[in-house]
């Protein structure tokens, strides 16, 4: 009699049937765990101004800048070696002697390595071979930066990597949290089959217009990690003599009058800096979106600050390891086109014509130089910037 009364009735309609009622809300709930998270997300965004996320942004650039700035020079240096900027030993040949020795010589940036067999003694100092002075891998690179050109040189160009990454950081996380908002609710009412490719989408826009605006800054932190410096008494130029020479430079080779000609020196190579960041920014973020995601409903509610900051380093570590690795050639031929000395040539110059050159010269390894400092500067970098973001807009949000 009780197994009749809990059998279900088949011509009971469906909203009079208890059952079915639980499993319906049941299934309901179950649909809906992966949604909630990013909906509460985006609530959470929206309450958070412009100013906020900039703020936000701002604070993580610094932080990362500050953090793996020596990781960028020991790649910037591969890179523009194997374009052929020389290291040799100023001193290596006669003239370079010459024009060194006086008074007021300075060798501490002319040391050999104590390990050297085959140094030279000019007066009281021993001087190596040139190829003593080639880099020949990324722990070469920072032994013989700390040794030949002191420990400080590894954060070299740190100011304009804050100058750059403050501002265009500040652009490009808040532009990428509005874009993806956005294209999300689009694409969600419209087409609900594209709804995954937002963050690729979001992320490539904002990573264009970031770039745009702060390109001629990172022309000149680029110059300033690939050039050396010789003589510790001499200070290296700063940014904004490092862009001034750049500028009177191709005036004085091409007898340039027309000031915009002039200029426009300062924004070469920005189309390798496109070509390599919008990919990057795709990659990184169609990877980083579904794994924070999947992270962050593991914590479900109970998400506290840690628990973000988690979730996001881990995403953005890996997202960031992976897009770096894809990107390196596209960023071999950046590096190329922002250190062209002969002005005319850097004008004339395509990012095509320059990934042709790498591959005839140095072929498949030639344009993955620097891979290794790359991949593990920009896994830390992202994990970083990311999560140092959300973890900020964590703490004004719980505040409002």
């Amino acid at each position: 009699m009780v197994e009749s009364e809990q059998t279900l009735n088949p011509w009971m309609p469906a909203e009079q049937n208890p059952r079915i009622k639980i499993q319906t809300l049941e299934a309901t709930i179950s649909d809906t765990e992966g949604i909630l998270p990013r909906q509460l997300n985006k609530l959470s965004d929206e309450k958070l101004g412009i100013g906020e996320r900039a703020f936000s942004a701002a604070g993580a650039a610094f932080l990362s800048a500050v953090i793996v700035n020596p990781l960028d020079v020991v790649k910037t240096r591969l890179q523009a070696q194997a374009a052929g900027v020389s290291y040799s030993h100023p001193l290596s040949n006669s003239i370079s002697r010459m024009t060194y020795f006086g008074p007021s010589m300075m060798f501490a940036d002319l040391r050999c390595s104590p390990s050297c067999s085959r140094a030279g003694v000019h007066g009281t100092v021993s001087i190596c071979p040139p190829d003593c002075f080639q880099y020949k891998g990324t722990l070469d690179v920072f032994y013989k930066i700390i040794r030949q050109e002191g420990f400080t040189r590894l954060w070299r160009g740190t100011n304009a990597g804050l100058a750059l990454a403050v501002p265009t950081v500040g652009i490009y996380l808040p532009c990428y949290d509005i874009l993806r908002n956005w294209f999300e609710e689009l694409t969600m009412h419209n087409v609900p089959s594209m709804t995954p490719y937002v963050p690729i989408a979001a992320g490539s826009f904002a990573r264009a217009l970031a770039c745009a605006t702060c390109y001629p800054i990172e022309l000149a932190r680029t110059r300033m990690q690939a050039f050396k410096v010789t003589g510790s008494s001499v200070k290296p130029p700063g940014v904004w003599k490092t862009l001034l020479g750049v500028v009177s430079h191709v005036k004085t080779a091409s007898n340039v009058q027309n000031s915009f000609q002039g200029y426009r020196i300062l924004w070469t190579g920005m189309g390798a800096q496109l070509a390599r960041d919008v990919p990057f920014s795709a990659i990184c973020w169609s990877t980083l979106e579904p794994i924070r995601r999947k992270l962050l409903n593991i914590v479900g509610d109970d998400a506290n600050a840690a628990s973000v900051l988690g979730a996001n380093f881990s995403a953005g570590f890996g997202a960031g390891s992976l897009a770096a690795a894809a990107t390196c050639p596209l960023d071999v031929a950046k590096t190329r086109r922002q250190i062209e000395r002969d002005p005319i040539r850097a004008l004339k110059m395509t990012t095509r014509q320059t990934l042709l050159e790498v591959w005839r010269d140095g072929g498949m390894k030639g344009l993955f130089t620097g891979v290794g400092p790359r991949v593990a500067r920009a896994g830390p970098s992202v994990g970083i910037v990311v999560s140092f973001y959300e973890v900020v807009k964590h703490v004004l949000h719980q505040r409002h």
